[in-house]
């Protein structure tokens, strides 16, 4: 076993006009899979990018919105995700702050199991 941590805020990110940004990357799995933590500091946003690959934003802490092609800013918040296809472009803010664990690559969401089935 292996403890460590993954809000490093190793990397100070600006590409596509983003402000507040830090990045860490986390992990690496086999073809295009990666996992990097995002921390947006109160006021901050992603710019508007087009994704690499399927991209799955899973809010770990604070709220925010994300918006997609269309622009429509949807709020999000600790315990929800969002996901985008591959060259979708997408932009993700926050008043108040937020941590973000972001996974991309080939990626199969799975369906809620229905209450009373988790064992």
């Amino acid at each position: 076993m292996e403890i460590f941590r993954f809000e490093r805020a190793e990397r100070l990110m600006t590409h596509h006009g983003s402000t507040g940004l830090h990045a860490t990357r986390v992990a690496a799995g086999a073809g295009q899979v990666q996992v990097t933590c995002l921390t947006l500091a109160p006021g901050g946003t992603i710019g508007t990018h087009p994704a690499t690959s399927a991209q799955l934003l899973l809010v770990v802490t604070g709220s925010g919105w994300v918006a997609g092609q269309d622009g429509t800013r949807v709020p999000i918040t600790a315990g929800q995700g969002a996901r985008w296809e591959e060259a979708e472009n997408h932009t993700t803010g926050t008043e108040s702050g937020l941590t973000a664990l972001v996974l991309e690559g080939p990626l199969t969401l799975f369906e809620p199991e229905p209450t009373g089935n988790r064992g």
